[in-house]
């Protein structure tokens, strides 16, 4: 059984695909089942910088970049993606990048807490809550 929001890959050819509406069935790709991606939650990689990390830039617009120094974002190593998730899982808003690319996203609406995930191409999945204070 899917989850809405769930992440699965193909270890065959790369595919990565999200759950919009949960279902009862497997997904499959290349001729054998997808594998659920997990989260990392937590800095695990020294040096690195994979956590979702929420500021305000000069307007006072907030804005979620991927660590708090910048994720490289070169052809070998980049952010792919950084998906914000509402709280109550009824708004969502996704942002893909190209190497070079600054990986920040803003936020036009109010999500209260939201869950702020990216997708590393070496690392893989990471997320964090971002609560308002």
């Amino acid at each position: 059984m899917t989850e809405k929001f769930q992440l699965y890959k193909c270890e065959i050819c790369g595919n990565l695909v999200e759950v919009l509406i949960a279902g009862a069935g497997e997904l499959v790709c290349c001729g054998q089942p997808m594998n659920l991606l997990t989260a990392h939650t937590e800095e695990e990689i020294k040096g690195e910088s994979h956590l979702p990390f929420m500021f305000h830039n000069e307007e006072g617009k907030e804005l979620v970049r991927i660590g708090e120094k910048i994720h490289p974002m070169i052809p070998e190593h980049y952010i792919q993606f950084i998906k914000l998730i509402s709280e109550n899982g009824k708004i969502s808003v996704t942002k893909f990048f190209e190497p070079e690319e600054v990986p920040e996203i803003s936020l036009n609406e109010d999500f209260g807490d939201y869950i702020a995930r990216e997708n590393c191409n070496i690392h893989g999945l990471w997320s964090k809550v971002i609560k308002h204070e």
